[in-house]
């Protein structure tokens, strides 16, 4: 029987979720990958029980992880009647709809009818009355933007989720669907954008956007899916993300990555930290992002992404060194 670490608050880092009374980890946990149907149960277990003892309390999943489409939200929902149903007070649970889940008109994108019943589907897999967010996972070019946010509102008011969530909306966008939430008596909680040293674009403008209207960040890809990490300095390893055929990160975007991956890692060495702990730093040390979410393929690689947490702090000569690598 899974007993929690009676000392799992004590080194971990909560900040506020923008102008929200909620706290996130400034480490998330992210199911997107490792926690699917083609991956081994007791590791993710492991990975998940060793995460909340370091004070990790929030998991993110959406509807479509896995693979299989669905798997990692019915792997998490035995994950939670197993080790984690006497902590379900203590967790932030995530999911989100956007992409294809199932065939016809009905299965991706932002209608009221996919998210709703999208919803519906997650909280079955995962054995749960309500998530704590439930994100819009992609601007839908063909629904209105007011007909997705009042559904997230709808899934607030009926008690199917706690919190509404946006992900992948650019910054114009971002701006709109706030101030429909808003003015429904829903505020947007959150913004799930991509974002790393390889993908700057929230740069331009949407954090501006954000700090403005209130709505925290939490960047997924933090470590551009592996790239970011020392895995790569040597080639393509067995078993690496770049290496498995469902893997969203290819071997053509490791190769032209690989020297500046290099130069960086020389940085993070002189830091005494690894790439992927620099990598995490670099994103933390911006006071508008409230968490990063994270990744993991075995509890090792957990531990030593929330090691990052040790090292926050970046000079200017460091700055100035790092960007000039990205720019290269």
């Amino acid at each position: 029987m899974y007993q929690a670490n009676n000392n799992r608050y004590n080194a971990m880092q909560y900040n506020r979720c923008g102008r929200s009374g909620l706290k996130l980890p400034a480490v998330s946990l992210g199911l997107w990958h490792n926690f699917g149907g083609v991956d081994v149960f007791e590791n993710g277990r492991a990975m998940l029980r060793r995460a909340f003892d370091m004070g990790i309390t929030h998991f993110d999943l959406a509807n479509n992880y896995g693979p299989p489409p669905g798997s990692a939200e019915e792997n998490f929902g035995k994950y939670m009647a197993q080790d984690f149903r006497p902590y379900r007070d203590e967790l932030i649970i995530s999911t989100k709809a956007g992409y294809l889940m199932w065939p016809g008109p009905y299965g991706e994108w932002g209608s009221r009818k996919y998210l709703m019943a999208s919803l519906d589907q997650s909280l079955k897999r995962m054995g749960l009355e309500y998530v704590d967010i439930f994100y819009s996972h992609r601007p839908d070019p063909d629904t209105p933007i007011e007909e997705t946010m009042m559904a997230l509102d709808q899934t607030v008011r009926s008690g199917k989720a706690l919190y509404a969530g946006i992900s992948n909306y650019p910054a114009d966008m971002t701006r709109e669907a706030a101030r429909i939430l808003r003015e429904l008596g829903t505020p947007c909680l959150i913004h799930q954008p991509k974002y790393s040293m390889f993908e700057r674009w929230v740069e331009d403008e949407l954090l501006d956007v954000l700090e403005t209207e209130g709505i925290g960040c939490i960047p997924f890809s933090p470590l551009a899916q592996g790239l970011l990490t020392d895995r790569y300095l040597n080639g393509i390893p067995d078993g690496s993300r770049a290496a498995k055929a469902w893997g969203f990160l290819k071997p053509n975007q490791v190769e032209p990555a690989i020297e500046k991956v290099r130069k960086l890692n020389e940085i993070a060495r002189e830091r005494e930290q690894s790439l992927a702990q620099m990598a995490l730093a670099w994103i933390l040390k911006d006071k508008r992002i409230t968490s990063v979410l994270i990744g993991a393929s075995s509890v090792k690689q957990l531990e030593d992404n929330i090691a990052a947490l040790r090292f926050l702090t970046f000079s200017e000569a460091e700055l100035s060194q790092i960007e000039e690598i990205l720019k290269d």
